[in-house]
């Protein structure tokens, strides 16, 4: 498995490495600094770099990677707020991109690696590794 850690650094504020880089999360101003993205952001962030990155590649293998790229992305919270309910994800390839390939890309698109492990979500083991402490009296 990959190796991430993240510690704590001040308020809300933690700091994420992954092989040798860092990332800061955090919370919106006032309830906390606002030094990076928070990490729902970050999340769906993930999704559309990925979305991105295979866009990116596909464009290429048709010989249309000299065309510049975005993915503009929103998302949406579930009534309760407690996890994100929808993200929607639009490619904007410059200079127009040919309607013939759009299935083609639509189809690399839901298969991008992060998209794969929302469909199929992956197990999740959580550890409490501290020495537990006598409640206090």
């Amino acid at each position: 498995m990959s190796q991430i850690t993240v510690r704590h650094e001040a308020g809300d504020r933690f700091r994420i490495a992954v092989r040798g880089h860092e990332v800061v999360v955090d919370q919106p101003a006032p309830s906390s600094g606002d030094a990076g993205p928070t990490p729902t952001e970050l999340f769906v962030a993930s999704l559309a770099a990925c979305a991105g990155f295979h866009a990116h590649r596909f464009l290429a293998r048709h010989g249309l990677g000299d065309r510049e790229l975005t993915v503009a992305c929103d998302f949406a919270w579930a009534a309760d707020h407690s996890r994100v309910a929808a993200i929607s994800l639009r490619i904007e390839a410059a200079h127009g991109f040919p309607a013939a390939l759009r299935p083609a890309l639509l189809r690399v698109l839901e298969h991008c690696t992060v998209h794969e492990s929302l469909v199929h979500v992956p197990t999740v083991l959580f550890d409490i590794a501290a020495e537990p402490v006598a409640p206090v009296a």
